[in-house]
């Protein structure tokens, strides 16, 4: 053939730039399906190690749209019930939590279903941003709420002097709960009175949960929002979801870093470029029963962690027998080659 060595060179550069540009498209797709499109160009450059605006026209040539939060939400709480509010511990800068387990912000919120109103109450770690404890229940009762908190005081998650810090409603000035409270060495603290924005981090996250899971929709069953709140919370929350305020690390990441007192590994992953940071965290090798990052976590790991050290595997709490039993039903749904893939099946 006679053609230039010019000519030659510009053809292969052409043909191998067609197969990047697919192969970047692809890996873009899969992150965007396998993260149940709850991610935008900002994690999902972070995760894969690529330029966010090569990202974002990546997605935006795909038609690839991340869910949107709506600005609405239920007002839950009820702070007319006479009793004496908790002063707001937080607002002394000497109570900022520097570790894990310093301090719990706690809220609750409604979760529609056909059966009517379900409600899930939380307590999230403020320094690491995990989900410590969880409850959901078909009543808003003291007892919604201790439950929660008793989970995360099963899994060693809290430590004494703990600050939990929630809003005036009247299950957290319960007799019940301020006991139990008082039995673990903890400190209530709460907001102030029509004060939202005291507690904006547990409203944040009820703002991401009905985002990306209920998604405006409806549960069909009070069963099916405990499966699928566990999986959300355990597979997804803690363990996947890239936060922008850890330095798109997750939630189990960052708490490892904290736990085991590596710091300045920790801030040398934090110095390095978003990119590069995935890539630098999966180099180091697994402790302590750690999972790898992304990869999800077995069944029976996770009704270790969630039943804690002092409970009986074969007699797990009352409380947690629903949730256990609904496990075999609970899924999380993922786009790789296909457009879902069971995890927890």
């Amino acid at each position: 053939m006679k053609i230039s060595r010019s000519c030659y060179y510009a053809y292969r550069a052409r043909i191998g730039s067609g197969s990047r540009h697919e192969a970047e498209a692809r890996a873009v797709e899969d992150c965007f399906w396998n993260n149940s499109r709850r991610y935008g160009s900002r994690r999902i450059a972070a995760e894969l190690g690529m330029g966010r605006f090569l990202v974002r026209r990546l997605m935006q040539e795909q038609n690839l749209v991340a869910i949107q939060p709506k600005s609405y939400r239920p007002q839950t709480t009820d702070s007319s019930h006479g009793q004496m509010a908790s002063p707001n511990l937080l607002l002394d800068p000497r109570n900022e939590p520097k570790s894990w387990g310093e301090c719990v912000v706690g809220d609750i919120t409604y979760v529609p279903t056909r059966e009517g109103w379900a409600y899930l109450a939380m307590f999230q770690d403020k320094r690491t941003k995990r989900i410590v404890g969880w409850a959901i229940s078909n009543s808003m009762t003291a007892e919604l709420v201790a439950r929660a908190l008793q989970m995360a005081l099963r899994r060693g998650l809290i430590k004494r002097r703990c600050i939990v810090h929630t809003d005036r409603g009247s299950q957290y000035v319960s007799k019940e709960f301020r006991s139990l409270l008082e039995r673990h060495g903890l400190r209530q603290s709460m907001s102030g009175k029509g004060n939202c924005y005291d507690n904006a981090q547990a409203e944040s996250f009820f703002s991401r949960f009905k985002t990306e899971l209920v998604e405006g929709g409806v549960f069909a069953s009070l069963d099916e929002a405990r499966s699928e709140t566990f999986t959300y919370i355990e597979s997804f929350y803690n363990r996947r979801r890239l936060h922008s305020t850890l330095g798109y690390l997750t939630p189990i990441e960052f708490d490892y870093f904290l736990r085991f007192d590596k710091q300045d590994l920790l801030n040398e992953i934090l110095n390095q470029p978003v990119k590069r940071r995935r890539k630098m965290l999966a180099s180091i090798p697994s402790r302590n029963n750690r999972p790898k990052p992304h990869q999800p976590i077995s069944r029976a790991d996770l009704l270790d962690e969630i039943r804690g050290e002092h409970s009986s595997p074969q007699n797990p709490p009352q409380n947690q027998l629903i949730g256990f039993q609904c496990l075999k039903n609970a899924n999380f749904e993922t786009k790789s080659t296909q457009r879902s893939e069971r995890i927890l099946s």
